[in-house]
């Protein structure tokens, strides 16, 4: 499969549905409290998806069952939405796919809940701080590796370690589309960054080894081989002439 160099029109699309992926984590932050199950939220985020003119991807998507995924501290990603009662000092992971028109944004971001020990609010923000510093390295001419080049090291200079089992991946016209963005890699490997690429950069960085276990009973959920926290944030990418836009970043952070 070829890397897909997006029209101007297919841009428009995937950059509204990027948006609407982004305004679906900021609408559902308020009920990310103590009490809640993580199986409610799942259905107030496809409610708010449905209402908006779009489904969700992930929904019935090689037979995923819910509108997002859900990964409270240790689960590095793919999170089944359960009855998982949110609690104080929880992080937590929420990942949103939008369908809308036929194109497809995809992002997520960390929530803290409550009263957040220090320990996991420093792997938050070094976890934040590794998506800025991929996205950094969108420019046209460089190399994809460099995203992350720059990932891996940063997280390592943390004392932290990068999933290497999952990865970003070209998005927009379809749910996975190529390139493959992985979050180790050697400086100035793979692919050219060119204008009208479109694709995710989704770091999981974990507070011990880097290795993941999926859960034998749902076949989704991913948890940290040692039981240590994971933290995760993802933005839509898109190679302009100069540089690049980050579609899903309705925060104005990146």
């Amino acid at each position: 499969m070829a890397i897909i160099i997006k029209t101007p029109e297919q841009i428009e699309g995937i950059r509204k549905s990027s948006q609407l992926a982004a305004e679906t984590l900021k609408y559902i932050e308020p009920f990310v409290k103590p009490g809640v199950k993580t199986i409610e939220l799942d259905g107030l985020i496809e409610a708010f998806v449905l209402k908006n003119g779009a489904t969700a991807a992930t929904k019935g998507y090689r037979g995923f069952k819910h509108a997002s995924c859900i990964s409270p501290n240790d689960v590095v990603c793919h999170g089944v939405p359960n009855d998982y009662v949110v609690k104080d000092g929880d992080i937590i992971n929420i990942d949103v796919t939008c369908i809308l028109n036929g194109y497809f944004g995809d992002t997520c971001r960390m929530y803290l809940v409550g009263e957040v020990s220090e320990y996991a609010k420093k792997l938050v923000q070094t976890t934040k701080e590794c998506l800025r510093l991929g996205i950094a390295e969108c420019k046209p001419g460089n190399h994809l590796g460099n995203i992350g080049f720059a990932i891996n090291e940063h997280a390592v200079k943390n004392g932290y370690s990068v999933v290497f089992e999952f990865c970003g991946h070209g998005v927009g016209i379809r749910f996975h589309e190529d390139p493959q963005v992985d979050h180790v890699a050697k400086k100035n490997s793979g692919a050219v960054l060119r204008p009208g690429m479109t694709f995710t950069i989704e770091p999981m960085i974990n507070a011990g080894k880097a290795r993941c276990k999926v859960d034998r009973k749902d076949g989704w959920t991913a948890r940290t081989i040692d039981g240590k926290l994971s933290a995760q944030f993802e933005h839509t990418i898109l190679i302009t002439e100069d540089g690049c836009e980050a579609l899903t970043d309705v925060y104005g952070d990146f």
